[in-house]
C-alpha cells in the first residue's frame, strides 16, 4: 500500500537556515531516503516552495475566489511530502521516525494511506 508522509515544520525557522545547514539537513534526509529507494519503495519526494508563493482557491456559494497564501491555521506549514510503498502503517511510521530524526528542530510528519482517483472510481493504492 502507498502512504503519503506529509512534512510540516515552522517555515520561518527553516528559512533562517544557512545554505550549509540546509544542505546538511538534505544530506541526512537523503541517507534516510536511500534505504527506501534502494528497496524500490520510495516514490516522489517533493519539497514545496515557501507559503508566500502559494495561493488558495476557495469556493463557497459563488465563483471560486483566489487568495494569496495557503491560509493554514497552524504554527507549522506544509513543506513537502514523500510517497512510500510500505507493507503496513507500522513500516510507514518507522520511515517517518527516521526522517524526523534526520530533520533538525521541531515539526511533524502526517502519515496517510493513499487512494487513487481514476476513471471516476476510488481505489486503494
Amino acid at each position: 500500500m502507498l502512504y503519503a508522509i506529509l512534512c510540516y515544520n515552522d517555515e520561518q525557522e527553516v528559512s533562517r537556515w544557512t545554505a550549509e545547514e540546509d544542505a546538511a539537513c538534505m544530506e541526512r534526509l537523503g541517507k534516510v531516503q536511500a534505504d527506501m529507494s534502494a528497496r524500490g519503495k520510495l516514490g516522489p519526494v517533493v519539497r514545496l516552495w515557501n507559503t508566500d508563493e502559494a495561493r488558495t482557491l476557495r469556493k463557497s456559494s459563488g465563483e471560486p475566489v483566489v487568495f494569496d497564501g495557503p491560509f493554514a491555521e497552524t504554527k507549522e506549514q506544509f513543506l513537502g511530502f514523500y510517497v512510500a510503498d510500505c507493507q503496513s502503517m507500522d513500516e510507514a511510521m518507522d520511515f517517518a521516525k527516521k526522517l524526523a530524526v534526520a530533520n533538525p528542530g521541531t515539526g511533524s510528519y502526517e502519515i496517510r494511506p493513499l487512494r487513487y482517483f481514476g476513471n471516476n472510481q476510488l481505489t486503494e493504492a
